[in-house]
């Protein structure tokens, strides 16, 4: 009866090996089309009075800056460049929007990286791995 035991666990581990492996293989394909789609991504965000256009590419950075003739009659420099960051900061969370949805295409909304991507912090990059070495070093109360 052992034996028929451990072939069943066996097959059981074998299944779950499998569908781990299929799964992996998917993502990794999967991958290199993220990381063109993602190289490709320009984000444009536009100013209220539609003065200011900043575009932004996938890591936040600004890529492309327009001003409208008309920004310059206004002669207020604080103003400009306050309208300018608010346009900026708006293409970046636009792009932080884009970028967390392609990635949830591929990485499930509750993997480390996922995570990452949403709230900056690198402790959610090694949080199940964390929780994984307290369990087994059995300090699961921490």
């Amino acid at each position: 009866m052992t034996r028929q035991s451990d072939r069943d666990a066996n097959h059981a581990l074998r299944a779950r090996f499998d569908d781990v492996v299929s799964q992996y293989q998917r993502l990794r394909s999967g991958l290199d089309d993220l990381q063109e789609r993602l190289a490709a991504l320009a984000v444009t965000a536009e100013s209220p009075d539609g003065l200011v256009r900043a575009t932004v590419g996938p890591r936040g950075q600004l890529i492309d800056l327009k001003l409208d003739r008309e920004i310059y009659r206004r002669g207020d420099q604080d103003e400009l460049a306050r309208t300018i960051l608010r346009t900026v900061e708006r293409a970046v969370a636009k792009t932080t929007d884009q970028v967390q949805e392609m990635v949830g295409e591929y990485l499930p909304a509750d993997s480390g990286a996922a995570r990452f991507l949403q709230d900056g912090d690198f402790g959610t990059l090694l949080g199940r791995q964390d929780r994984i070495m307290r369990e087994v070093a059995g300090d699961d109360d921490r």
